[in-house]
């Protein structure tokens, strides 16, 4: 009888339960989506194989407890029929978690949906020193708690005043959580920009559109909730393009890779050799 690499069954998502050759199958959901049938799907299996439940984890995730050892390949057979896969786990880029988003949330500012396809797409699976989670949440309301994960992206709006336009009602100023805007006087709106968390709340709240915005993408790094906890810090001004979010995602993983021990997380390999030489590296991208 060949012997079971049980390493390798858990780099593929089958992780060994306390019941001898029992595995709990965790699923690749990305973004925290998936379709009526694949439910079916995962249903049937759970039934079939399991016994008859499933677990919803803490990140978006389903899996199917009490698998066998002996039936893993048909209920990855199974997977396959409705383009489901299994997740990942161990030291590896985890599946992309996002909250709705735009497309369905009325706070949202960013299409979270497709960020994360785009991202599980890049990244999903990559390997590195320890697991490395990923998070997309849509705006500040912050409803997926982007500074839990190692790297966390949240909606962003970069806020301007149009003078010409605005009719000094104070919503702006009302609105503002973070009271980074204030009504000087009949004809002066101050923004204090160190100030602004760029949640776009007074561009939303407009009722001339006296406040117009850029969209874009606040970054945090080293997020840590397990046996050790840490918030995620914001190194960076918030990132305008796609294009940059990809950059600085490459050099953090590379970093990663670069500097990180084996069975250490991020954050205590940015703690390790210094957050001034993970931002002396980001410098050199020129992020704006």
């Amino acid at each position: 009888m060949a012997e079971v690499d049980y390493k390798e069954l858990k780099k593929g998502g089958f992780m060994r339960q306390v019941q001898k050759d029992r595995f709990s199958l965790r699923l690749r959901i990305v973004g925290g989506q998936i379709r009526a049938e694949q439910l079916q799907k995962v249903t049937e299996i759970a039934e079939k194989y399991g016994q008859g439940y499933i677990h919803m984890t803490s990140r978006q995730g389903i899996e199917i407890p009490f698998v066998k050892l002996q039936d893993i390949d048909a209920v990855k057979k199974e997977l396959s029929e409705v383009g489901l896969q299994p997740g990942a786990c161990g030291p590896r880029v985890r599946t992309i978690t996002a909250c709705q988003g735009e497309n369905i949330c009325p706070s949202g500012l960013i299409d979270t949906t497709s960020l994360a396809k785009e991202l599980d797409n890049r990244y999903f699976a990559r390997e590195l020193p320890h697991k490395f989670k990923i998070g997309v949440t849509g705006c500040c309301n912050n409803c997926l708690k982007a500074e839990e994960n190692d790297l966390g992206i949240k909606g962003g709006l970069k806020p301007a005043w149009q003078a010409d336009v605005c009719n000094y009602c104070g919503l702006c100023q009302a609105v503002c959580p973070v009271k980074a805007i204030e009504i000087v006087s009949g004809d002066t709106v101050s923004l204090n920009e160190t100030q602004c968390n760029y949640c776009g709340k007074c561009v939303k709240a407009c009722p001339v559109e006296a406040w117009k915005g850029e969209k874009g993408f606040i970054l945090s790094f080293g997020g840590l909730f397990g046996n050790r906890i840490a918030v995620g810090k914001q190194i960076l001004p918030i990132v305008s393009s796609k294009e940059s979010l990809y950059k600085v995602i490459d050099l953090t993983l590379a970093f990663f890779q670069k500097y990180g021990k084996q069975s250490e997380r991020f954050r205590n390999t940015l703690d390790r050799v210094g957050w001034e030489l993970f931002e002396k590296e980001l410098e050199v991208l020129n992020i704006e």
